[in-house]
Protein backbone atom coordinates (compact mmCIF):
# COMPACT_ATOMS: atom_id res chain seq x y z
CA UNK A 1 0.00 0.00 0.00
CA UNK A 2 1.44 3.50 -0.73
CA UNK A 3 1.48 5.72 2.24
CA UNK A 4 0.93 9.39 2.47
CA UNK A 5 2.15 12.24 4.12
CA UNK A 6 0.00 15.49 5.10
CA UNK A 7 1.85 18.62 4.90
CA UNK A 8 0.47 22.46 5.61
CA UNK A 9 1.47 24.76 3.52
CA UNK A 10 2.36 28.28 4.69
CA UNK A 11 -1.18 29.09 3.58
CA UNK A 12 -2.70 27.20 6.18
CA UNK A 13 -4.09 24.64 3.69
CA UNK A 14 -3.45 20.70 4.56
CA UNK A 15 -2.38 18.91 1.22
CA UNK A 16 -2.00 15.10 1.32
CA UNK A 17 0.81 13.46 -1.05
CA UNK A 18 1.60 9.70 -1.84
CA UNK A 19 5.01 9.28 -0.77
CA UNK A 20 7.74 8.08 -3.58
CA UNK A 21 7.79 4.45 -3.65
CA UNK A 22 11.26 2.88 -2.97
CA UNK A 23 11.02 1.65 -6.89
CA UNK A 24 10.43 4.87 -8.32
CA UNK A 25 12.59 6.63 -5.97
CA UNK A 26 15.72 3.81 -6.84
CA UNK A 27 14.88 4.08 -10.61
CA UNK A 28 14.98 7.85 -10.63
CA UNK A 29 18.33 7.32 -8.98
CA UNK A 30 19.29 4.93 -11.49
CA UNK A 31 18.21 7.72 -14.02
CA UNK A 32 20.47 10.26 -12.95
CA UNK A 33 23.35 8.11 -12.30
CA UNK A 34 23.38 6.83 -15.79
CA UNK A 35 23.21 10.27 -17.22
CA UNK A 36 25.91 11.86 -15.41
CA UNK A 37 28.35 8.56 -16.12
CA UNK A 38 27.27 9.30 -19.70
CA UNK A 39 28.10 12.85 -19.80
CA UNK A 40 31.38 12.23 -17.83
CA UNK A 41 32.92 9.70 -20.00
CA UNK A 42 31.91 11.70 -23.12
CA UNK A 43 33.46 14.58 -21.53
CA UNK A 44 36.65 13.03 -20.68
CA UNK A 45 37.21 11.38 -24.02
CA UNK A 46 36.81 14.60 -25.54
CA UNK A 47 39.47 15.88 -23.20
CA UNK A 48 41.75 13.28 -23.74
CA UNK A 49 41.52 13.25 -27.48
CA UNK A 50 42.74 17.22 -26.86
CA UNK A 51 45.31 16.76 -24.11
CA UNK A 52 46.52 13.83 -26.60
CA UNK A 53 46.30 11.04 -23.96
CA UNK A 54 47.86 13.25 -20.81
CA UNK A 55 44.80 12.50 -18.73
CA UNK A 56 45.75 8.77 -18.37
CA UNK A 57 49.57 9.72 -18.54
CA UNK A 58 49.98 11.07 -15.25
CA UNK A 59 49.23 9.94 -12.13
CA UNK A 60 47.98 13.24 -10.87
CA UNK A 61 45.36 13.48 -13.53
CA UNK A 62 44.16 9.75 -13.23
CA UNK A 63 43.25 10.96 -9.44
CA UNK A 64 41.35 13.67 -10.66
CA UNK A 65 39.56 11.70 -13.22
CA UNK A 66 38.67 8.87 -10.66
CA UNK A 67 37.29 11.82 -8.16
CA UNK A 68 35.34 14.07 -10.93
CA UNK A 69 32.81 11.89 -11.28
CA UNK A 70 31.62 12.02 -7.80
CA UNK A 71 31.68 16.09 -8.02
CA UNK A 72 29.64 15.98 -11.33
CA UNK A 73 27.01 13.30 -9.55
CA UNK A 74 27.23 16.19 -6.49
CA UNK A 75 26.85 19.48 -8.82
CA UNK A 76 24.16 17.38 -10.81
CA UNK A 77 21.70 16.85 -8.13
CA UNK A 78 22.37 20.26 -6.49
CA UNK A 79 21.62 22.39 -10.16
CA UNK A 80 19.04 20.67 -10.83
CA UNK A 81 16.82 20.09 -7.73
CA UNK A 82 17.34 23.95 -7.44
CA UNK A 83 16.71 24.99 -10.95
CA UNK A 84 13.73 22.36 -11.40
CA UNK A 85 11.85 22.73 -8.24
CA UNK A 86 12.58 19.46 -6.40
CA UNK A 87 13.42 17.57 -9.26
CA UNK A 88 16.26 16.21 -11.95
CA UNK A 89 15.58 14.37 -15.16
CA UNK A 90 15.40 10.77 -13.10
CA UNK A 91 12.87 12.03 -10.90
CA UNK A 92 10.91 13.87 -13.74
CA UNK A 93 10.98 10.51 -15.73
CA UNK A 94 9.20 8.56 -12.55
CA UNK A 95 7.13 11.44 -11.59
CA UNK A 96 8.74 12.26 -8.06
CA UNK A 97 9.37 15.39 -6.60
CA UNK A 98 11.73 16.84 -3.32
CA UNK A 99 9.35 18.72 -0.89
CA UNK A 100 10.22 20.12 2.56
CA UNK A 101 7.68 18.72 5.14
CA UNK A 102 6.67 22.32 6.15
CA UNK A 103 4.85 23.09 3.10
CA UNK A 104 7.78 25.50 1.06
CA UNK A 105 9.95 24.55 -1.66
CA UNK A 106 13.23 23.02 -1.01
CA UNK A 107 16.03 25.84 -0.35
CA UNK A 108 19.43 26.00 -1.66
CA UNK A 109 20.88 24.83 1.98
CA UNK A 110 18.54 21.74 1.47
CA UNK A 111 19.44 20.79 -1.77
CA UNK A 112 22.98 20.83 -0.46
CA UNK A 113 22.25 18.69 2.47
CA UNK A 114 20.73 16.26 0.48
CA UNK A 115 23.88 15.90 -2.04
CA UNK A 116 25.91 15.73 0.68
CA UNK A 117 24.46 13.25 2.47
CA UNK A 118 23.35 11.13 -0.73
CA UNK A 119 27.06 10.21 -1.38
CA UNK A 120 26.54 8.75 1.96
CA UNK A 121 23.30 7.16 1.38
CA UNK A 122 23.79 5.63 -1.94
CA UNK A 123 27.41 5.53 -3.65
CA UNK A 124 29.77 4.91 -0.16
CA UNK A 125 27.07 2.67 1.03
CA UNK A 126 25.98 0.62 -1.89
CA UNK A 127 22.40 2.39 -1.36
CA UNK A 128 21.74 -0.08 1.48
CA UNK A 129 21.55 3.32 4.07
CA UNK A 130 19.18 4.98 1.61
CA UNK A 131 17.02 1.57 1.32
CA UNK A 132 16.88 0.62 4.84
CA UNK A 133 15.93 4.29 6.19
CA UNK A 134 13.24 4.68 3.20
CA UNK A 135 11.53 1.77 4.02
CA UNK A 136 11.43 1.99 7.60
CA UNK A 137 11.02 5.93 8.52
CA UNK A 138 7.39 6.91 8.93
CA UNK A 139 8.21 9.39 5.90
CA UNK A 140 9.90 7.84 3.72
CA UNK A 141 13.06 9.78 4.66
CA UNK A 142 16.84 8.43 4.02
CA UNK A 143 19.71 10.44 5.59
CA UNK A 144 19.54 13.61 3.47
CA UNK A 145 15.91 14.03 4.08
CA UNK A 146 16.24 13.55 7.36
CA UNK A 147 18.39 16.40 7.78
CA UNK A 148 17.20 18.39 5.31
CA UNK A 149 13.30 18.12 6.71
CA UNK A 150 12.34 16.77 3.28
CA UNK A 151 10.83 13.65 1.51
CA UNK A 152 10.50 12.50 -2.12
CA UNK A 153 6.52 12.55 -3.30
CA UNK A 154 4.60 10.75 -6.26
CA UNK A 155 3.32 13.66 -8.29
CA UNK A 156 2.11 11.29 -11.11
CA UNK A 157 0.06 8.50 -9.28
CA UNK A 158 -3.84 7.45 -9.09
CA UNK A 159 -2.99 7.43 -5.19
CA UNK A 160 -3.46 11.30 -5.25
CA UNK A 161 -6.74 10.52 -6.12
CA UNK A 162 -7.45 9.44 -1.79
CA UNK A 163 -11.60 9.30 -2.68
CA UNK A 164 -13.42 6.99 -5.02
CA UNK A 165 -17.02 7.53 -5.79
CA UNK A 166 -17.67 4.06 -3.89
CA UNK A 167 -16.96 5.44 -0.94
CA UNK A 168 -19.96 7.44 -0.70
CA UNK A 169 -22.70 5.83 1.15
CA UNK A 170 -26.58 5.52 0.77
CA UNK A 171 -26.15 5.98 -3.20
CA UNK A 172 -29.91 6.23 -4.79
CA UNK A 173 -31.08 4.92 -8.19
CA UNK A 174 -33.47 6.55 -10.81
CA UNK A 175 -36.27 4.50 -9.14
CA UNK A 176 -36.32 6.53 -6.07
CA UNK A 177 -34.38 9.98 -6.90
CA UNK A 178 -34.70 12.52 -9.00
CA UNK A 179 -31.37 14.13 -10.03
CA UNK A 180 -31.09 17.78 -9.47
CA UNK A 181 -28.54 18.72 -11.91
CA UNK A 182 -28.76 16.40 -15.07
CA UNK A 183 -26.12 18.50 -16.69
CA UNK A 184 -23.86 16.88 -14.46
CA UNK A 185 -23.16 14.17 -17.30
CA UNK A 186 -20.93 16.99 -19.09
CA UNK A 187 -18.19 16.30 -16.25
CA UNK A 188 -16.15 12.87 -15.82
CA UNK A 189 -15.26 10.76 -13.44
CA UNK A 190 -12.03 13.02 -12.57
CA UNK A 191 -13.70 16.11 -12.50
CA UNK A 192 -16.14 13.99 -9.37
CA UNK A 193 -12.97 12.38 -7.51
CA UNK A 194 -11.73 15.74 -7.33
CA UNK A 195 -15.08 17.25 -5.89
CA UNK A 196 -15.34 14.97 -3.12
CA UNK A 197 -11.51 15.19 -2.45
CA UNK A 198 -12.15 18.97 -1.86
CA UNK A 199 -15.34 18.05 0.14
CA UNK A 200 -13.29 15.70 2.59
CA UNK A 201 -10.57 18.21 3.04
CA UNK A 202 -12.79 20.67 3.79
CA UNK A 203 -14.62 18.61 6.34
CA UNK A 204 -11.41 17.09 7.84
CA UNK A 205 -9.63 20.46 7.72
CA UNK A 206 -12.12 23.28 8.34
CA UNK A 207 -10.52 26.80 7.45
CA UNK A 208 -10.94 29.57 5.22
CA UNK A 209 -7.99 28.40 3.15
CA UNK A 210 -10.33 25.39 2.50
CA UNK A 211 -14.13 27.50 2.55
CA UNK A 212 -12.16 29.60 -0.39
CA UNK A 213 -11.65 26.41 -2.26
CA UNK A 214 -14.98 25.57 -2.30
CA UNK A 215 -16.31 28.90 -3.02
CA UNK A 216 -13.61 28.73 -6.28
CA UNK A 217 -14.98 25.55 -7.09
CA UNK A 218 -18.61 26.44 -7.53
CA UNK A 219 -17.74 29.74 -9.19
CA UNK A 220 -15.92 27.59 -11.89
CA UNK A 221 -18.58 24.65 -11.98
CA UNK A 222 -21.47 27.38 -12.57
CA UNK A 223 -20.73 28.14 -16.01
CA UNK A 224 -20.07 24.73 -17.06
CA UNK A 225 -23.40 23.78 -15.67
CA UNK A 226 -25.50 26.26 -16.79
CA UNK A 227 -26.22 27.32 -13.27
CA UNK A 228 -27.32 31.20 -12.94
CA UNK A 229 -28.47 31.20 -9.45
CA UNK A 230 -25.27 30.78 -6.71
CA UNK A 231 -26.22 28.11 -4.66
CA UNK A 232 -26.78 28.97 -1.19
CA UNK A 233 -25.57 26.15 0.46
CA UNK A 234 -21.99 25.37 -1.43
CA UNK A 235 -21.21 22.27 0.34
CA UNK A 236 -24.66 20.33 -0.02
CA UNK A 237 -24.56 21.74 -3.95
CA UNK A 238 -21.40 19.68 -4.28
CA UNK A 239 -22.90 16.79 -2.79
CA UNK A 240 -25.81 16.52 -4.72
CA UNK A 241 -23.66 16.69 -7.63
CA UNK A 242 -22.17 13.89 -6.43
CA UNK A 243 -25.12 12.19 -6.55
CA UNK A 244 -26.26 12.79 -9.36
CA UNK A 245 -23.42 12.04 -11.10
CA UNK A 246 -23.77 8.29 -9.69
CA UNK A 247 -27.29 7.66 -10.15
CA UNK A 248 -27.07 8.94 -13.74
CA UNK A 249 -23.73 7.35 -15.09
CA UNK A 250 -23.79 4.17 -12.76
Amino acid sequence: MLKSIEITTTQNVTIEYGLARLRDRGLAWFIDLVIVLVGYLILFQFLQALSGGLLTSESGWVIVAVLMPFLAYFLYNICFEIWNIGQTPGKMLMGTKVVRLDGKDPEWSDVVLRAVLHLVDSLFSFCVIGMVLIKTTGKSQRLGDLAANTTVIKIQDAAQYQFRLQDILSISTLDNYQPVYPQVRKLNEQDMIFIKTVLGRVQRYPNPAHEAVVEDLVTHLMPILEIDQRPGNRMEFLKTLLRDYIVLTR
